[in-house]
């Protein structure tokens, strides 16, 4: 009889039992063709009963007459469905479960301005780092301090970057890091000081106007944006886009949107909503010194549950030649108006 099966190697094993009759006449291996019948029946003579081979095994705990022989046998379904992660065995196993939570409280961060200013605001946060030769000497104190606390830093080549970044627009440099939580309100409150801009954005997603509205609100002095999902500000589009802005900002989370506006307003915060075509011209509004902007979507604007919720509604006057000014743009005049008031 023979059975056979593939190896993960690719190579075929074969197995050959002899059955009762075979065993005791003997016959030629079919697989090399060499062996046959013996002249007599006599057996090779044992090892003495009480001397086991190196390794300690016993190999005379079966039978001298027993037709089984230890053989390889295929790997069972579970076995197949575990990945050869490689390791000193070949048979390394990673829990797949392990790398996926990994991965979420991971992102990649890229650009040339937003890695040197994430290196220096919290270093500990990078995992592992990638570089091209080019920008190295700009990064001398980051590749010191990588190499003096053991985080993995690799020299390659425009092409490895891109698969490492997953963008052409890399600006020679990408960061693996650990991602930054949401601060809750409560604790964003008790913190807070005398003057105090804070940033809502309802349903905004997109990473490239994210990162215009944070390297406004570090120009002008807003530290705080309330978000829904804090890990869209730690995008790499986001991170990159903000040009170092990021690393001046504090991601603010709420059991909901409008629970947290109701908390903020409750601190002393006045609400502003804002609209392309109602509310209060900017130039005739008075901003507070204590305040949240509200700012939505281009398309759709603010929820109309969001807009009751507003203390103060105000609008940017403009020749009306196009529907609305792009989010990350009237953000930049908004807050440009409320840094010149209370600064």
């Amino acid at each position: 009889m023979n059975d056979e099966f593939k190896g993960k190697s690719g190579k075929v094993k074969v197995m050959y039992v002899r059955g009762g009759d075979e065993s005791k006449k003997g016959g030629k291996n079919p697989r090399t063709g060499k062996g046959g019948p013996r002249q007599d029946d006599s057996r090779r003579p044992s090892r003495n009963a009480d001397s086991k081979p190196r390794g300690g095994r016993d190999r005379d705990a079966l039978p001298s007459d027993s037709p089984w022989r230890t053989v390889s046998r295929a790997p069972s379904a579970t076995e197949e469905a575990r990945p050869d992660h490689g390791g000193i065995s070949g048979k390394s196993y990673i829990d797949p479960e392990q790398i996926r939570r990994q991965r979420m409280e991971e992102t990649r961060v890229y650009g040339e301005n937003a890695c040197q200013a994430l290196f220096q605001s919290r270093p500990d946060c990078i995992v592992r780092a990638w570089f091209v030769q080019s920008v190295t000497p700009r990064f001398r104190d980051a590749l010191k301090w990588m190499a003096a606390n053991r985080k993995a830093y690799h020299v390659v080549e425009e092409d490895e970057l891109v698969k490492a970044s997953g963008t052409e627009h890399h600006g020679g440099v990408c960061f693996l890091i650990k991602k930054r939580m949401g601060m809750p309100v409560s604790e964003w409150l008790s913190n807070a000081g005398e003057k105090d801009c804070v940033l809502a954005l309802e349903d905004i997603g997109n990473p490239h106007n994210l990162g215009g509205m944070m390297r406004s609100c570090a120009h002008f002095g807003a530290k705080g944006l309330l978000v829904d999902d804090a890990s869209l500000l730690e995008s790499g589009a986001a991170v990159r886009t903000a040009e170092g802005g990021a690393e001046h900002i504090q991601a603010i989370s709420g059991e909901s949107f409008a629970a947290a506006l109701s908390a903020f307003r409750k601190a002393g915060y006045t609400i502003v909503t804002t609209s392309s075509h109602k509310g209060m011209p900017l130039a005739q509004a008075e901003f507070p010194a204590k305040m949240v902007l509200v700012l939505g979507q281009e398309r759709d604007g603010l929820s109309e549950t969001t807009m009751q919720q507003g203390d103060l509604s105000v609008s940017i006057s403009g020749t009306g030649n196009v529907e609305s000014l792009n989010v990350s743009v009237a953000t930049g005049i908004l807050l440009a108006e409320w840094w010149r008031q209370n600064a």
